[in-house]
């Protein structure tokens, strides 16, 4: 997955009809002052080597591979001399921290609530939860991300409308700035917990319907165990494992998600610094945040599979 997604990653910015080096130059020299042609081609030449751009595709390929290893990623061209690691470093923590919480809320809360209500299929509460799930769940995030924001920052001013942390505060571990920084992130979490809760809800309510009616449920009710135990080891523990799957293939969904999120609530984290990149025509900040996301979803993926003995004796290995 990752040798594919570095190669897609390599190939699509350089099939884009613009030129980075000839945007970067056209920059500099937008002022209107006078530049000597020598210097300009001079420096033509220094930033096609610094943006990896010299030589032959198959050598641009190869030497991409080898400052990937060695985690140089180049230098930001809207934030020169800036490594791109180091903003992609700066953002990924605000963009983790809320969306890996918004995820794993989300599917706790869907699974949860979605055993339930295929368990028991004639409570009020829970029909409720089912009806208003299926309509939220078509709505797009940044539809949600903007009802929530007038709503609760406009004309109920619970919320703040913008941001991660309040203006003159310092990012530190202390009570203070926590505290501070839940309350810039619940509208957003919010958002991307609205918008999820719907797909876990669903699937895993079909899922569990169809556990309830194998043998060996029946078989457990039958025999007396506990109607609690019987859906805690029974049903749930057997209608998990594609939930859990799922749950490592929507973190490229939720990174997706918190693009347009980020945007809407001007939230410093990798949405708001890939859209910086792509107004900016910034090439290689666009590949690095490509890269990390990439990476990332295919370590999460990875992981989940190495949990899997642990979920399920089914499929543990001898």
């Amino acid at each position: 997955m990752i040798f594919i997604g570095v190669t897609v990653t390599f190939i699509i910015p350089r099939l884009a009809p613009t030129n980075p080096v000839e945007s970067q130059i056209g920059l500099m020299t937008s002022s209107g002052q006078s530049v000597d042609p020598t210097a300009i081609e001079h420096l033509r030449e220094s930033l096609t080597e610094m943006y990896g751009l010299s030589g032959s595709p198959i050598e641009q390929y190869f030497a991409f591979w080898g400052r990937l290893f060695s985690g140089d990623l180049g230098p930001s061209l809207s934030s020169f001399p800036t490594p791109v690691s180091e903003l992609v470093g700066q953002a990924m923590p605000w963009t983790l921290g809320i969306v890996v919480a918004a995820a794993l809320i989300t599917w706790i809360l869907g699974n949860m609530l979605g055993v339930l209500a295929s368990y028991y299929p004639n409570s009020r509460a829970l029909g409720v939860v089912d009806v208003t799930s299926q309509a939220v769940r078509p709505i797009p995030y940044y539809v949600v991300a903007i009802v929530l924001l007038v709503a609760f920052a406009h004309v109920l001013p619970f919320f703040p409308f913008a941001g991660a942390y309040s203006r003159g505060v310092s990012p530190s571990l202390t009570p203070a700035f926590i505290a501070d920084y839940l309350y810039h992130a619940t509208l957003p979490a919010l958002t991307l917990i609205m918008v999820g809760f719907g797909g876990w809800f669903l699937g895993m309510r079909a899922l569990t319907s169809n556990v309830i009616s194998e043998d060996h449920v029946v078989y457990a009710e039958t025999a007396g165990i506990r109607p609690r135990r019987v859906l805690s080891h029974y049903v749930t523990r057997n209608a998990m494992l594609p939930q859990v799957t799922g749950l490592a293939m929507e973190l490229g969904s939720v990174f997706s998600g918190a693009l347009i999120m980020e945007v809407v609530f001007g939230y410093p984290g990798i949405g708001t610094l890939s859209l910086q990149a792509v107004q900016r025509n910034d090439y290689s900040l666009m590949m690095g945040v490509t890269l990390y996301s990439i990476i990332g979803v295919a370590t999460a993926v990875l992981i989940i599979d190495l949990l899997y003995p642990l979920l399920d004796p089914r499929v543990r290995y001898q």
